[in-house]
């Protein structure tokens, strides 16, 4: 408003000025008495009219920053009004009140008149432009990201190259910091070394640093860690920069300069899965997801989300995960029509009531017991959990015509040498004798390792890491395969799509990862130096542990689908009386030792050769 103001008055001074130039120009500065008279008597009925007409073609309303030809139109327009009106004013004063007509002003100083206005009018505006455009831009200057470069060596001239170079990194280096007392003062590449680290917390205090970059990737451990915790004092944006060996051929960049992002650690590129087949199935449908408040279970349920889907049933015994996932789709699904449901898969009366109640057209089944090593001590349970979970779901959405069933298995289901994987090996024969006897199309999706989620290898290695290591391996030679969560959620759904019933679908998920290698680039990537500054130290196998995973039983059975990175092994021989007299003995658990339990799973599952090492 007050601005507004300003230009109003502004405009009313440009105004007179202009009238009385246009009168000395017309009369070569020499106005006879009689205009001046009428000057006089013209100006606030003229300041009157330009300032109407003005607020008329909104010149006080428009934003003078973004000004353009629309805005210098409105200008011509109001002051055209304006002489026309003053024109009119001119014969109605002379002829009515002075009565003398010779003393209005001749049309040459309207046109004078007009053209002044309009050129001082308009160039005040976009001379106003001009300022806040400046005004942006030191704006723009000062929201950059102010970074405070630690070290003055070759890292930090590379570092500081690429910045410079890159207008688009949005940084603004205030300067560099060095404790080589011979550095300080000296500049590289225009940044000047303002001191050693006893000036970090004055320098980020005075320049209001949002960003520390440790371009040290030599320096030992202790000093960097000296260094982190004076930086720690003032922020907690640092970043750090990979191992010296890079330097050399100067591939330093400000992208490898960022937190971990566990996805750099695939090993390969992440494979997009289209939505083919999804829709007709998805959309408009009640879907239940087992084990929905896990990694893969809520991922599943996002992904679905985005297929406008008719309701989602999220069924966990976990309530914190569920009530998460929940808060989150309120936030950011709010038209999804969602229920949480808390139950246990093991209780066959409660999974029949939910399916009664709720008639879910599509099951997700991602409820299961996943760690190796706590369910070779835990063998009843991963029974319990797994096989009779899994045969209370399947055999439920059986009763209630499901339209399809797809069971989320695992690589360990293959060859398995451990109880987790025998169980999963099981739970896919239950699905694929189910299928026979069933309208159901009953398939399992079967991938490795999941970056990322609860109880996985990378969460581990980060905290070791944080610890100061070590960081602890089992073999030296130990391979995984490994996908993200976004993967593996995209996977099971997409086959769905491609569900015909008994399938076992499987990805393409590359070359299988060494476990040392990916801890040596978490390492790494965490600004240290395996084996210096964080150690690697080797634990051995554990119980039912394989130095490599597989993902098929028979290569041979393999066919090919619609997306060229899933691939299907094809339905095996399955006998339903096969399967529901072992889930008699299965039921049994509670009554059978730990070896008799072990015993019973080599029975019913042939593949299964405990503690085996591939």
């Amino acid at each position: 408003m007050e601005k507004d103001k300003r230009i109003i008055f502004i405009d009313m001074i440009l105004i007179l000025i202009s009238l009385y130039i246009a009168m000395l120009l017309r009369f070569d500065f020499r106005v006879p008495p009689g205009y001046i008279e009428f000057f006089k008597v013209s100006v606030i009925p003229v300041m009157i009219f330009t300032i109407f007409f003005n607020m008329l073609f909104k010149l006080y309303s428009n934003i003078w920053k973004y000004a353009s030809i629309e805005e210098l139109l409105s200008i011509i327009f109001s002051m055209t009004a304006t002489n026309i009106v003053f024109i009119m004013y001119g014969y109605v004063i002379t002829h009515t009140l002075l009565k003398y007509q010779f003393f209005r002003f001749p049309l040459t100083v309207h046109i004078i008149f007009w053209l002044l206005s309009v050129i001082s009018l308009g160039g005040v505006r976009f001379f106003f432009r001009i300022i806040e455009g400046s005004n942006i831009g030191e704006k723009a200057v000062r929201r950059k990201k102010n970074l405070l470069i630690i070290g003055a060596g070759d890292a930090a001239a590379i570092l500081i190259k690429e910045i410079k170079n890159k207008a688009g990194l949005n940084y603004k280096i205030v300067g560099l910091i060095d404790d080589n007392e011979k550095k300080i003062g000296k500049t590289i590449h225009g940044i000047k070394i303002l001191g050693n680290r006893d000036l970090i917390i004055q320098v980020c205090r005075t320049n209001r640093v949002d960003e520390i970059m440790l371009a040290m990737p030599s320096v030992d451990k202790v000093t960097k860690s000296e260094i982190l915790n004076i930086c720690k004092q003032v922020t907690k944006n640092i970043k750090t920069m990979p191992g010296i060996y890079k330097i050399a051929d100067d591939e330093i960049a400000v992208n490898k300069m960022r937190d971990i992002d566990i996805n750099d650690l695939l090993g390969r590129e992440s494979i997009k899965l289209d939505s083919k087949n999804i829709d007709k199935y998805i959309k408009g449908k009640n879907i239940l997801v087992t084990g929905g408040g896990g990694s893969i279970g809520s991922e599943i349920a996002r992904q679905i989300a985005k297929f406008e889907p008719k309701k989602i049933l999220i069924l966990d015994i976990y309530e914190n995960n569920a009530y998460d996932l929940e808060m989150e789709f309120n936030r950011n699904y709010p038209h999804i029509d969602k229920q949480v449901i808390i139950a246990s898969v093991r209780d066959k009366a409660r999974i029949n009531q939910i399916f009664k109640e709720h008639r879910p057209d599509v099951v997700f089944h991602a409820a299961a017991h996943k760690h190796v090593p706590l369910m070779e001590s835990n063998v009843g349970d991963a029974i319990k959990n797994n096989i009779l979970g899994t045969y209370n779901v399947a055999m439920c959405a059986n009763k209630y015509r499901v339209d399809k069933f797809v069971l989320i298995s695992t690589d360990k289901a293959v060859n398995p040498t451990n109880i987790m994987g025998a169980t999963k090996r099981f739970c896919e024969l239950i699905i694929q004798a189910i299928n026979e006897v069933s309208e159901t199309d009953y398939v399992a999706v079967r991938f490795g390792n999941v970056l990322g989620s609860n109880g996985s290898v990378i969460p581990l290695f980060k905290k070791q890491i944080e610890k100061g290591g070590p960081v602890t391996v089992t073999h030296p030679e130990i391979t995984r395969f490994f996908m993200t969560i976004q993967e593996a959620a995209q996977l099971v759904i997409q086959a769905g799509g491609f569900a015909e019933g008994g399938e076992i679908f499987v990805l393409d998920m590359g070359k299988p990862v060494k476990m040392v290698e990916l801890a040596r680039d978490l390492i790494t990537l965490s600004g240290f130096k395996p084996d210096k500054d964080i150690k690697i130290e080797f634990i051995g196998l554990r119980p039912g542990e394989k130095l490599y995973e597989e993902l098929l039983i028979d290569e041979a059975g393999l066919t090919t689908t619609d997306h060229n990175k899933i691939f299907v092994e094809k339905p095996k021989d399955a006998n339903i009386e096969f399967i529901e007299e072992a889930i008699k003995e299965f039921m049994n658990v509670d009554n059978m030792s730990r070896e008799e339990l072990i015993k019973l799973i080599q029975e019913k599952v042939p593949t299964y050769v405990r503690n085996k090492c591939y």
